[in-house]
Formats: structure tokens, sequence, C-alpha cells
């Protein structure tokens, strides 16, 4: 066994020395100009030309995002397979029987990667003004108030969730095919509320048809700067970025899974692609692939929580 061991280790080594040798399938289990595919792609197209040998995006838009996370979790451990994902990775379990997956077992963390955040908007009828007023509000007036959500298991449907569990609140969920439909369906006055990410968020709230309560990160975001996280609005824990990582099949070298971190370390200093993350509505947040584990292993018991208060069946 231990001479066993030696040669797997050796082999894996030998392998990561002359990684990669050819072009590695970037799997984006999301549509082209989503915010998953827009982050694999800038991060992916920097490693790639550092690496010599390109990241080929390979977009899987089906089933929720569980068709690519099913490939991803078949490919051969060989380092020429890597997928970056969203929440998704920890969600789609608690929505979806009988996937051919395990989110712990069948994909090894190489790096995390970035974070986008989102904002608590309001329709301007609704009288408030604050998240405490909001709050206020929907107490006073229980089941009256709805907001809308990209779907059941949506992180803007989550963070809903998050929020009617912290403060005791009713209200009612209004689930639309995305959140542009929900954003949509806000300025049109159809939905009270809707959370939504920063970056496409930006022209609803400067033209007016939006009023931005609450960004539910720990730091205020630098393209609303007026507007105040929701620590400092007065309600404590209500956040809800949405984060983005790097994965490989289990089983994939380590020499090799520290051999694409170290190209995620060394793109996310690039001044040119930090200010084209910063454009996009992206902030760097680089982690070593033990940090991307324990993060996985602590967002599969929050959002599990999240779920049960919900309400949400697995179809």
């Amino acid at each position: 066994m231990v001479v066993a061991s030696c040669a797997a280790a050796a082999c894996g080594t030998a392998l990561a020395q002359g990684y990669p040798s050819k072009p590695i399938k970037l799997i984006l289990p999301f549509a082209p100009g989503s915010p998953s595919d827009l982050v694999g792609r800038t991060i992916g197209q920097k490693m790639g030309a550092q690496m010599g040998q390109n990241l080929v995006p390979d977009n899987r838009a089906s089933a929720g995002g569980t068709l690519g996370l099913t490939l991803a979790a078949k490919s051969p451990p060989d380092g020429y397979t890597v997928l970056v994902t969203s929440p998704t990775i920890v969600i789609s379990p608690l929505l979806y029987a009988n996937l051919q997956y395990d989110s712990l077992k069948d994909f090894a963390p190489v790096a995390r990667l970035a974070t986008i955040e989102n904002v608590m908007l309001v329709h301007p009828s609704v009288p408030a003004k604050t998240l405490k007023e909001f709050i206020a509000l929907a107490r006073a007036n229980p089941g009256k108030l709805n907001y809308g959500s990209g779907g059941a298991g949506t992180t803007n449907h989550l963070a809903n969730e998050l929020l009617k569990s912290l403060q005791k609140i009713n209200l009612v969920h209004v689930p639309y095919k995305g959140a542009t439909l929900a954003a949509q369906a806000l300025m049109g006055g159809e939905v009270d509320e809707v959370i939504l990410a920063v970056a496409p968020a930006l022209t609803f709230i400067k033209s007016g048809r939006v009023r931005a309560l609450a960004v539910l990160s720990e730091k205020r975001v630098p393209t609303l700067p007026d507007v105040p996280t929701a620590g400092e609005a007065g309600v404590a824990n209500f956040r809800m970025s949405i984060w983005y990582a790097m994965f490989a099949p289990a089983g994939t070298p380590r020499g090799i899974i520290m051999h694409l971190y170290r190209e995620a370390e060394k793109a996310l200093r690039d001044p040119e692609l930090l200010q084209r993350m910063s454009n996009a509505g992206m902030d760097p947040w680089l982690g070593t692939p033990e940090e991307l584990g324990s993060l996985l292993r602590a967002e599969i018991a929050r959002f599990a929580k999240l779920a049960q208060s919900a309400g949400l069946k697995k179809e």
C-alpha cells in the first residue's frame, strides 16, 4: 500500500510538471452572458494566456445548471476539465431529486474567484425609505407585501427567505422565469420588492424606477456609495453575496489543483483584469482550495436551513 501510494503521488507530480499540454475545457453551467459565464470567461481567458493553453468555454445551460455540474463531475480527473459555478453547486441538491453527483464527494475545490453583490430594491410606490421602515411596514401588514425572484431556490428567493426568518415577517413570494423578468415586474409595479445583483440594478436605480434600500454585503459597494449595508441599516446577518469558484473533478492530482490555483491567484493580481471585473460589477475573492472547501461545507448547511424555512420541495 505504501509503495502504491508513493507511486500515485509520483505520477501526479510528474503529470503536473508537464501540465497543461493541451487546451482545458471550462464548463460553465449557465448561458452566455450570465454572471457565471462572465466570471468564468473573464478569469479563464487570463489564466489561459498565462499558461499558454486556452481555457475553452463550454456552456451547458440546462436543468438549472445541473447538466453542467453533472458533466464536470463525470469528467476524467486529469486537469483538462474545470468548472466555474456559483452557489448552484450547493442549492441544486435541495431542489432536484436523483442528481448524478454529490456536491462534496464528486468535486475537488480549486479556488474561490469572485463575488457579485446583491441589493434590495423596492418600487417607488412602497412607502418605505429604509430597510427598517420596510420591515415595519411588512410587520404591520402581514402577507400584503410581495417580492419577485428568478424562481424557487435562486439566491434572490432565498435572500428574502433569510430576511423573513431573521425578522419574523410574512412576505409573499412571486417567482418568475429569471431575475431579469422579476426586475421588470418590479419596475412595472407588479411586485413590491426584488433582490438583484448590483450591476444590472444600477441603471434602474439611477433612473428612479426603483429605490435601493440596502446592499447585502459586509461592506458598501463602490458603485452605490450612498446605499448602506443591511448591517448598517439595522439588520445584522442579512447578507447574501453570490460567490463564484473553480472546481475540478474529484481525484484530480493535487499538483494540478495547486497549479490551477496559482494561475488563478496570478490572474487575480493583474490590474487590467481587476479593472475589467470592477467594470462588470465583480469583486475578486481569491481563496485557496482549503478555503473553498470550508465555504462549500458552510454554504451547504446554510442553504439547507433556508430551504427548509422556505418549504422547498425536491422535484
